[in-house]
């Protein structure tokens, strides 16, 4: 750009030159043209100028590429904390039994909270999507969808360890390539579908260890049920994915697009449901709605600063996080079996990802 800009100065100086020089011939009448004083001082002024401005572009465009990453960073950090903060949050709300029956009223309003914030996003300020109207009967499926999304793993995460709450979803990803394959006769690279094995097993046996009975009351576990929630929650979630694709594609739109006509829909379709199911909502629904707005707005960033790679990273940074936090705070000791499950589930679902990154075009 500093290059065209500066090109483009030079190409009026040019002109200028020619047009004074012109008008020396005709009143000299033939004779040799010679630059008049006036002329020369304003070629040196537009040079002087051009080089001001090449100066000056070439030190914002140093300066860009040092704020962007200060800004990819910030974002970066804050949804890692965000999303750290919100499941440790919503943990601590499902652990009171004064609002453990909160599940679908949490749902709806974490629903509000998304429609909300990519309305802001979508406004001219902004104008990081533009919405696109899309008929209530054709999103309700979804809606559904979506809220047995969020639901089911909350109801896990109530039941469950932080720890095996979030390693149980690393299903999702073998889970969602088995449903592209045997529904869509979509099949992954067989590196990939080798390093989900270990992931697997690794899942498996987090959920042995930490669903038996701790030795100590002071360990927290998983219950059976919890375990039921995760694999539940894990199933929807998969299917949501799956189905999230498919409409994009029919309805010819943006992951933000879509999610900005779903999440309104959701949230009042579980409204019905609330009086019969729930218990009055409380402060700390407030605190996770803001956490629920920053993820949302960040990993917008992310990946349009970053790209969709540098958002699987942070991705399983977050999970590392996470669980090692799930992990200090679940009261186990270091010689702990589940420990090994731990490793493999992580080092197989970072490995999956290292293959298919390095399998696509670049």
């Amino acid at each position: 750009m500093a290059a065209s800009h500066a090109e483009a100065d030079a190409e009026k100086g040019r002109l200028l030159e020619e047009e004074d020089e012109g008008n020396n011939s005709e009143m000299s009448g033939g004779r040799t043209a010679v630059a008049s004083p006036t002329t020369r001082l304003a070629s040196m002024d537009i040079e002087g100028l051009n080089d001001v401005d090449v100066e000056k572009e070439a030190a914002s465009s140093q300066e860009r590429p040092q704020k962007n990453g200060v800004k990819l960073v910030a974002w970066i950090a804050v949804n890692t904390l965000a999303t750290i903060g919100i499941i440790f949050t919503n943990k601590a709300i499902f652990s009171d039994p004064s609002f453990q029956r909160c599940q679908v009223s949490f749902a709806s309003f974490h629903f509000f909270v998304t429609g909300f914030t990519l309305f802001i996003l979508s406004r001219p300020r902004f104008g990081m999507f533009t919405p696109e109207p899309v008929r209530i009967r054709t999103l309700l499926p979804l809606a559904i969808a979506m809220s047995l999304n969020v639901i089911l793993p909350n109801a896990s995460l109530q039941f469950s360890s932080v720890t095996f709450y979030q390693l149980a979803r690393i299903l999702l990803t073998p889970t969602v390539a088995l449903i592209n394959y045997i529904f869509y006769n979509t099949s992954i690279p067989r590196p990939a579908v080798y390093a989900l094995i270990p992931a697997c097993v690794g899942v498996g046996i987090v959920s042995f260890y930490d669903s038996k009975a701790p030795a100590s009351p002071k360990v927290k576990s998983t219950s059976f049920i919890g375990v039921i929630f995760a694999f539940a929650g894990v199933l929807a979630s998969s299917l949501y994915t799956v189905w999230v694709s498919s409409y994009q594609k029919s309805l010819k739109l943006n992951s933000m697009q879509l999610l900005y006509n779903q999440a309104p829909v959701g949230g009042v379709l579980l409204l019905y449901i609330i009086p019969w199911t729930d218990n009055f909502w409380t402060v700390n629904h407030a605190s996770s709605g803001v956490f629920a707005a920053l993820i949302n707005l960040s990993q917008f960033f992310i990946i349009g600063g970053a790209g969709p790679v540098s958002s699987t990273v942070v991705g399983h940074l977050k999970t590392c996080a996470i669980v090692t936090l799930g992990w200090i705070t679940s009261g186990r000791s270091v010689g702990d079996k589940s420990i090994f499950g731990i490793l493999l589930a992580i080092v197989g679902i970072i490995a999956y990802s290292a293959i298919m990154i390095s399998r696509k075009p670049s």
